[in-house]
């Protein structure tokens, strides 16, 4: 008998203030911005003066998340640290490569380099918490926290770890936003507002956040969900999605009619949304949401979709400007999350109330 998996803390920076106590109900749709800019808490109540000067803002989002995370989870180390992150971080890149272009490739300082790496939000926690254990990162486009969490529920189930602290994190940084508007990766000023369910022209609405979870062989009082299965597939036709759910659903002995909350990735992006619309009909009698439309798309937006699915399952409530259909459950049990970036990397996550 394979160990249970439980979700026993869920933090999040985003472009709502997912922070606050009462963020639940305060969810405002964002359709009228190319670009999200994600609330940041004063940085100055968690980390040292002297080091925020030094960090990128995924680094800064990320090291509070964690620290709330763990707090919320009630440990002090973890047993891993496994963070999934598309592009790294971004900005540090970008200097690094502005300062090799300005100065003729000589003369570079190290330090934006170093900086750059994407692991270096994995290696900071550790850094700070002076954990020597476990610590990896994903870098997997679309679905880089799915394999992070795909990697710590395999180690909990194989006794290597007790608690894992699992991450999702991207910023967004100037130079790399005006090649997605190069290449119509983001819309055009001219198409907005966005109907995120209906919209009839391509590109996305691009923003940024850090999701970190305390994932766990023990329940707890606190604990929001059990993590019963993730899966992803690189490339799939738009017909076969239907079959890719079902069998996932089939994998894990539930019927279509079984998932009492289905949270589609819609980015407005009129191609790529053609999967999630395939997708609809499986799911006739449960509670259609989506969420894109509150956090924008970027490559490791699910981690913000797998935090308010944790949420949703510990409050039994559902937020009104997520909902898609009108079918209300009176007890929410069994939610499947399901998410690609682009046409590619599709993801699914399933949970269960505990």
């Amino acid at each position: 008998m394979m160990k249970k998996v439980y979700v026993n803390s869920a933090q999040c920076i985003s472009v709502q203030n997912t922070l606050d106590e009462g963020f639940f109900e305060n969810l405002q749709p964002e359709n009228s911005q190319l670009f999200l800019n994600a609330i940041a808490p004063n940085y100055k109540d968690y980390i040292p003066p002297a080091l925020i000067r030094r960090m990128s803002k995924t680094v800064k989002m990320s090291s509070v998340a964690a620290q709330k995370a763990m707090e919320e989870a009630g440990i002090e180390q973890p047993d891993a640290i496994i963070v999934g992150t598309g592009m790294g971080c971004e900005e540090d890149s970008e200097k690094f490569l502005k300062n090799v272009i300005e100065n003729d490739e000589q003369f570079l300082t190290p330090t934006h380099f170093i900086q750059s790496t994407h692991n270096t939000v994995a290696g900071q926690i550790a850094l700070v918490k002076t954990c020597h254990a476990y610590n990896f990162t994903y870098v997997n486009t679309g679905s880089s926290l799915e394999m992070s969490l795909l990697d710590g529920k395999l180690q909990i189930q194989y006794d290597d770890a007790e608690n894992i602290l699992i991450g999702a994190t991207d910023e967004k940084a100037s130079r790399t936003m005006e090649l997605y508007q190069l290449n119509g990766t983001v819309k055009k000023e001219e198409d907005l507002p966005v109907d995120f369910l209906n919209s009839k022209t391509s590109g996305v609405i691009w923003g940024e956040g850090s999701s970190f979870f305390v994932i766990s062989s023990e329940k707890t009082e606190n604990s929001y969900s059990e993590l019963v299965d993730v899966t992803f597939i690189n490339r799939l036709e738009k017909e076969e999605i239907p079959t890719f759910i079902e069998e996932f659903l089939a994998k894990n002995g539930l019927k279509n009619s079984e998932i009492d909350v289905v949270m589609l990735g819609f980015s407005g992006d009129t191609t790529s949304d053609e999967y999630y619309k395939n997708a609809l009909p499986l799911f006739e009698n449960s509670a259609q949401l989506y969420f894109k439309h509150l956090c924008g798309e970027y490559n490791t937006a699910s981690g913000f979709a797998f935090f308010m699915a944790n949420h949703i399952l510990k409050k039994q409530e559902i937020p009104l400007v997520m909902k898609i259909n009108d079918v209300s459950k009176e007890k929410i049990g069994n939610v499947l999350i399901y998410n690609h970036l682009g046409g590619e990397d599709h993801c699914l996550i399933f949970l269960k109330t505990i």
